[in-house]
């Protein structure tokens, strides 16, 4: 199971996404680590991989995705809350090359990952 982070653009009408080293795109975060709480590991995560800091997070989730990797058959959850950071100066990691802002219309522009195409396709602007 994994916490992901529903960061959006100033006008709440896209989401971030991070290319990892691979080159595919995912939202930001990880697995959430035994015994905490998805309000204190989803920050550790983004600060881990973007050098970012989390000013804000929802007490409850946003969207909720299920789905199996490509590759090995395995199903995975992302539970994915909306945060906020204090900038977008992020640092570079094998998890993090780059960012970008995207929704349904400008996904074909990304490789992303299945959950990134699945929240684009639940995104809901007005909801948030």
């Amino acid at each position: 199971m994994s916490v992901k982070a529903l960061i959006l653009n100033e006008s709440r009408d896209k989401f971030l996404v991070c290319k990892e080293e691979s080159g595919i795109w995912e939202l930001p975060g990880g697995g959430l680590d035994w015994g905490m709480t998805p309000q204190e590991d989803l920050p550790r995560e983004i600060a881990e991989e973007m050098g970012l800091t989390v000013t804000k997070m929802a007490d409850h989730p946003s969207y909720f995705i299920t789905d199996q990797t490509i590759n090995r058959g395995v199903w995975f959850v992302n539970v994915v809350y909306e945060a906020e950071v204090a900038h977008l100066d992020f640092t570079p990691s094998e998890e993090c090359v780059d960012i970008v802002f995207i929704n349904q219309s400008n996904l074909g522009d990304i490789k992303p990952f299945p959950s990134v195409e699945k929240l684009a396709a639940m995104f809901r602007p007005h909801s948030h």
